[in-house]
């Protein structure tokens, strides 16, 4: 889902903002991504906004999709076919070179595909025990955290506050009352989404354009691989599974990271991150209207609290931005 998922400067990959989703847009603003939008400081128009709202809704009502086929596969099953699918789109597109690069690229590569790998395989462990709007809103502290640490200003203990409390809510009669490894899952993803964050930064630095993006999704397809096999076994040849598992592909991975790339070169970097930081209300809605899951006022409290920390986060960020140069 998450997060799943290739913005960047040069192309190279910023966060992956899936369903991996949400407020982690802050810190998406210190990845590749953030250096060429605020360069060209053009004012976002309508154009960039709209595929970055696309890109969204096109990542979250592919999630809830994956809940819809989990049925036939298991959460193991339809994180191998999105992983796949998603990793041969890529390598087809990108077509990396694999030669003249040292060891610690490779392990730049490793690493950002255990994260990756890791954020999809828990996220849809936890939408396959919690709801989704609960799970992504969860997921978004791995993500808030890390912009909340790397800020070092008294402010942040404010962002802080203000999540935890949407998660206390959450914890309390969110939902209806979250399953423990559902919640544990969604937390996982949120930390490794995080890393996420950190690896697709140090890969976009190493690696040209998507190169690094299209090896690391082939390396977290292939861990995922044994699970989603052991899981569902000849149903992933089914050809009705197949293809539902590519469209959730195409949703949830490839359509969204390539609005998210169109958008990135014509807005900030912090209008991007306060826009994705609605996800967690997105992902609300997709399981509303997809996968009935009803919001109750205090729900829909709590996750507006997760979403106006994480846009307080990424303004109280981009204040300070300019006192730095």
């Amino acid at each position: 889902m998450n997060a799943a998922e290739p913005h960047g400067a040069q192309g190279a990959p910023a966060p992956l903002l899936d369903a991996e989703a949400a407020a982690a847009a802050a810190a998406t603003t210190a990845t590749p991504g953030a250096a060429p939008a605020a360069g060209r400081r053009r004012a976002p128009g309508p154009g960039p906004v709209a595929l970055v709202v696309a890109g969204g809704l096109s990542v979250q009502f592919g999630s809830a999709l994956a809940v819809l086929i989990m049925p036939r596969t298991g959460a193991f099953g339809v994180v191998t076919l999105r992983l796949a699918v998603a990793a041969v789109v890529l390598l087809l597109v990108c077509r990396p070179k694999v030669r003249g690069y040292t060891r610690r690229d490779w392990g730049t590569i490793l690493a950002f595909g255990l994260a990756m790998g890791g954020m999809n395989t828990l996220i849809y462990q936890a939408a396959d025990r919690i709801p989704l709007g609960a799970a992504v809103t969860l997921e978004v502290l791995g993500p808030l955290a890390l912009s909340v640490f790397a800020s070092r200003q008294w402010s942040s203990a404010l962002w802080a506050v203000l999540a935890l409390s949407g998660v206390a809510l959450l914890g309390s009669s969110g939902f209806g009352g979250l399953d423990v490894a559902g919640t544990a899952c969604a937390l996982g993803a949120g930390a490794c989404w995080a890393a996420y964050i950190v690896f697709s930064a140090q890969t976009g630095r190493r690696f040209p354009q998507a190169d690094g993006l299209a090896l690391a999704m082939a390396f977290a397809a292939l861990l995922s691989l044994p699970l989603g096999v052991l899981e569902a076994g000849g149903k992933l040849l089914d050809p009705v599974t197949l293809g539902l598992g590519a469209a959730v592909a195409l949703l949830s991975s490839v359509l969204p990271y390539t609005l998210e790339l169109i958008a990135l070169r014509r807005m900030p970097a912090p209008t991007f991150a306060v826009l994705m930081s609605l996800e967690p209300a997105i992902a609300a809605g997709a399981g509303f209207l997809i996968l009935h899951q009803a919001l109750t006022l205090v729900d829909a409290l709590a996750i507006a609290l997760v979403i106006g920390a994480s846009v307080g986060a990424v303004r109280s960020r981009t204040r300070r931005e300019p006192s730095r140069k």
